[in-house]
């Protein structure tokens, strides 16, 4: 359950500050990615192109995330995108595999700042991505999330998100492509 404080916002020009913010005081998210890492192959990118890359992208209206904010202070996100916008997903060949027909959209990485975890951020962050989508005309979503099975789990192996938020939000399990990583779908209606 998220805490009724907090407001979701697309990331965008204005809130591009906040996003930032979070992403600086966490060592550029894994390491420098600045959730670049479903947009482009990471090989041998540096932290410093994937910013200038990812604030690019947020003036050209590329990359879309809904950001969950308490105040101005960005908590975290869920980054969402088409198949064009979002190309590199993990386990391809087993995801490749199984597919039958492109999403329209997929929701692919999920970030919660060091210390505001546990609060309800990335269930907020993907009832945000959810809203957008139905707002950007909707069509059948994917996730990718991480089935923790009641083991522990590192945060840095729920970067697709952790299944049981996705099953709140009315997705279904399709087909598995690790281990204990699934992809799950649901269809969204426009608004």
């Amino acid at each position: 359950m998220s805490d009724p404080t907090f407001s979701v916002r697309p990331l965008d020009e204005d809130t591009w500050p906040a996003f930032a913010q979070l992403v600086e005081a966490n060592n550029g998210v894994w390491g420098g990615c600045w959730c670049m890492g479903f947009h482009v192959r990471l090989k041998g990118r540096t932290a410093a192109q994937n910013r200038a890359e990812k604030q690019e992208r947020v003036r050209e209206g590329r990359t879309h995330a809904s950001l969950v904010l308490d105040g101005d202070q960005c908590l975290g996100w869920c980054q969402f995108g088409s198949p064009a916008e979002l190309p590199e997903v993990k386990s391809r060949r087993l995801y490749e595999k199984g597919l039958t027909k492109l999403p329209e959209w997929r929701i692919t990485c999920f970030f919660t700042g060091k210390g505001l975890r546990r609060r309800g951020v990335a269930d907020a962050a993907l009832g945000g991505a959810l809203t957008e989508i139905a707002r950007e005309g909707g069509g059948l979503v994917e996730g990718y999330p991480e089935e923790t099975d009641d083991r522990a789990v590192s945060g840095s192996f729920l970067h697709t998100g952790p299944m049981a938020a996705f099953e709140n939000h009315g997705f279904t399990r399709t087909r598995p492509i690790s281990p204990h990583r699934w992809v799950v779908t649901r269809t969204v209606s426009p608004t």
